[in-house]
């Protein structure tokens, strides 16, 4: 771009150029008056080059210090594009070590939850061994003789073969909010699958699998879909909870649950999303271990849930120390049974009861709109069942995408 001064600059010299002609002219005429014509010229042209030579060098000195100044400029552009580099260096390798940390802490994750599985499936191995063994008269030990017309050792085959090869799939079914019908949370549901595709229900494996000491098993492999399904969730909702149950063969279990709390430890940032719920029948059984349990669960930021109610007459106050947060009722029992539940209070003072220590209701089997209209007029402010949605299996881009379940870790062995 050209400079504003140019233009002066060039005035200027012209102008000494005209200074120094008529300056060399006026002595050639005094010299050609006193000495003659081609001696004037002679000595006007000598005058005229030895100023056009001072000139010339002061030009030259003043673009030498342009030039100086032009030079001086790129130095110092220079030198500011190599501190914008070296800043931008530092930051790039800034993000490079978050990246690798963030990395790591995921590979971390990563090998705990391996490590979890490889741990459930060699005590898998070593219980379908051990503890899976056959009374004389064909059956498992304390499980009924007849279910469902399917003989009782080919059930627990067929729970074992599934167990063995990862055939445990994970259903969601939603809750939720009255009178919004919005989903606030999801239950975690286990389905067993056996090889033909047909579905094992929890009704069906339960009453074999927990005599057999095989529903720790079942839990943690529940709970490390749980973990997966809930880690997708928050990339994109984090407002959605999801209800993890847990048996209660497994909260009294003293080789699995320091490995489950161990394992949750690992991952006390999903404490938010995560709700463990236990049946009533285990919380009351669970004994002063089993209770230091649910609140060493509830220390690393989870909340605790209870399902499966048969009695209303409890201690509010104790479970909500204890780390519990959700009552799941029936809503028959709401709706025509809270006397034979043993409630204290009526169906409409029931919700703020549990409010005020610090529980939250949740109506459970839900199947049609008049016993929506009832929970309305008791203020309930969540809801489960048939009505909202059943159970969906989670697979590829139900709720939202999900690996592959991991294979097993370790062959198993076939039970005796």
């Amino acid at each position: 771009m050209v400079s504003a001064v140019e233009p002066v600059v060039t005035m200027v010299r012209i102008l000494l150029v005209v200074i120094y002609a008529l300056t060399s002219a006026t002595l050639g005429c005094l010299a050609g008056m006193m000495q003659g014509l081609s001696t004037g010229m002679l000595c006007g042209a000598i005058v005229f080059l030895f100023l056009s030579q001072i000139d010339g060098a002061i030009c030259r000195r003043r673009d030498v210090k342009a030039h100086k100044k032009e030079i001086a400029g790129i130095k110092r552009a220079g030198a500011a594009v190599q501190k914008a580099l070296t800043e931008t260096q530092a930051r790039v390798d800034e993000v490079t070590q978050t990246m690798e940390a963030r990395a790591t802490a995921q590979n971390k994750k990563i090998v705990s939850e391996l490590q979890v599985l490889e741990s459930l499936m060699k005590e898998f191995a070593h219980r379908i061994s051990d503890k899976a063994k056959l009374e004389p008269g064909g059956r498992p030990a304390g499980a009924p003789a007849d279910l469902n017309h399917i003989a009782e050792p080919e059930l627990l085959e067929m729970i074992r073969a599934s167990l063995e090869e990862n055939r445990v799939d994970l259903y969601l079914q939603p809750t939720v909010s009255l009178p919004q019908r919005k989903v606030r949370f999801y239950e975690a549901l286990s389905r067993l699958r056996a090889e033909n595709g047909s579905v094992i229900m929890p009704a069906q494996y339960i009453k074999i699998a927990a005599p057999a000491g095989l529903m720790s098993v079942v839990d943690n492999l529940l709970l490390f879909r749980c973990v997966q399904i809930v880690r997708r969730m928050m990339t994109k909702n984090r407002s959605i909870g999801v209800f993890c149950n847990i048996s209660g063969d497994t909260l009294r279990d003293a080789e699995f649950f320091p490995q489950f709390l161990d394992y949750m430890q690992h991952n006390r940032d999903l404490g938010g999303q995560m709700i463990f719920e236990f049946a009533q029948d285990a919380v009351l059984k669970a004994g002063r271990e089993g209770e230091a349990n649910l609140k060493r669960l509830n220390a690393l930021g989870f909340a605790l849930s209870m399902d499966n109610i048969k009695t209303l007459a409890l201690d509010f106050g104790k479970l909500h120390q204890m780390g519990f947060s959700y009552l799941k009722v029936r809503s028959d029992m709401l709706t025509k049974g809270m006397g034979a539940a043993g409630a204290a209070v009526a169906a409409e003072d029931f919700k703020n009861l549990l409010a005020r220590h610090g529980l939250n209701l949740i109506a459970e089997r839900v199947e049609d709109e008049k016993t929506v209209l009832q929970l309305l007029d008791y203020a309930v402010d969540f809801a489960q069942g048939y009505l909202f949605g059943e159970p969906r299996a989670v697979r590829g881009e139900v709720i939202t995408p999900m690996e592959k379940p991991a294979a097993s870790v370790i062959p198993l062995r076939k039970s005796a």
